[in-house]
């Protein structure tokens, strides 16, 4: 069966189509050769087009024990070659699968042109034409004001610990985020997005915590208006979109890039120690200017801010992913590092 990818460059690249549909999104790639189970649950891919830069995608399986979420979460993935498992998930998810593509040709697009829109036709009936009207209606990531209501949970969920009550904000939360922070011993109370600072209050955190998610942090007020509620009273930590969130609401300033850092392949130099660790990465946004916060960790590639930090106000966040599944583990004392500031604050009293 054929498939068809329209660019919003004017190109329509044919491939084989198997998992059959027609949908839309940003066209992103990753470069990571394992954890295609871990990418494909992972919320921060809502509203994309995953392609696959590893040619072969599927040789050891599909387990749920990895899923980082209930769903598969890209719009539509692409890959130079699906095995049979992992093209029955897609299917059975509804989602469309694309292989038997050239993926350098749409990596080299992407590198070269940016992340771009693009529409997707795959199936028996599959034609260039059904792919150009899926991108005629396809639109920019910064316009999918919502997106964070498509991630998160709609009621708060407890996990019991006898640590530190944290309140993570589900802005499209990896379930190792949660994992990793019940590990230590957290108490974590899974938060709506858009929960208001009296929500959170409720709780009586030890730490507010901003997760990852997908599209532009400007597009996550209400998570921004609980930083701003609890800067400076109770510690507070991010990752990836968190970090941005976080800087935003402490006078910073963030923006889109050109195609973003997607991978498992990540080089960070932490610039008190001068050590360069290997992370895990999925962001196309990203924080050009800290605020006030210092910048403590760079992306050895481009030199973009990775870890931020508030000394006098218990602030620490990270551009990467310290939690990722299947790998490197280099940053996991990020979250040791997160519950021992918790461990000496008290939490703050919000009124209504």
């Amino acid at each position: 069966m054929s498939a068809y990818i329209a660019l919003a460059d004017g190109r329509v690249v044919e491939g084989r189509s198997r998992a059959p549909g027609t949908d839309r999104g940003e066209l992103v790639f990753t470069t990571a050769y394992t954890g295609y189970e871990e990418s494909l649950t992972d919320p921060s891919y809502a509203e994309q087009v995953l392609t696959f830069s590893y040619p072969l995608i599927g040789n050891y399986g599909v387990r749920s024990e990895r899923f980082e979420s209930d769903a598969v979460t890209p719009r539509v993935a692409i890959a130079r070659e699906f095995t049979d498992d992992v093209a029955d998930w897609l299917a059975s998810e509804g989602v469309p699968a694309v292989d038997a593509v050239d993926t350098r040709e749409l990596v080299t697009a992407i590198r070269e042109q940016g992340a771009m829109r693009c529409g997707v036709a795959a199936g028996p009936d599959a034609t260039p034409e059904q792919a150009r009207e899926q991108l005629d209606q396809c639109v920019e990531m910064s316009d999918h004001v919502d997106i964070g209501a498509q991630v998160s949970v709609d009621e708060p969920q407890v996990y019991e610990g006898s640590g530190p009550r944290v309140a993570l904000l589900d802005c499209g939360a990896k379930q190792s985020i949660v994992d990793s922070l019940t590990a230590r011993g957290a108490e974590v109370h899974v938060m709506p997005y858009d929960s208001t600072p009296a929500a959170v209050a409720e709780r009586e955190p030890d730490l507010v915590f901003v997760s990852n998610g997908p599209g532009d942090p400007a597009n996550f007020e209400a998570a921004g208006e609980v930083v701003d509620e609890f800067a400076g009273e109770t510690p507070i930590a991010g990752i990836c979109l968190g970090q941005q969130v976080v800087a935003r609401s402490l006078g910073g300033a963030t923006e889109k890039m050109e195609f973003g850092h997607r991978g498992l392949n990540q080089p960070v130099r932490d610039l008190e120690t001068d050590r360069v660790i290997m992370t895990t990465q999925n962001h196309g946004y990203s924080v050009a200017d800290p605020g006030d916060l210092a910048v403590t960790q760079v992306n050895v590639n481009d030199g973009t801010a990775e870890g931020l930090a508030g000394v006098d106000i218990d602030v620490l966040t990270r551009q990467y992913h310290p939690e990722a599944n299947p790998g490197p583990h280099d940053s996991l004392d990020f979250f040791d590092d997160v519950l021992d500031l918790a461990d000496c604050r008290t939490p703050a009293v919000v009124s209504d």
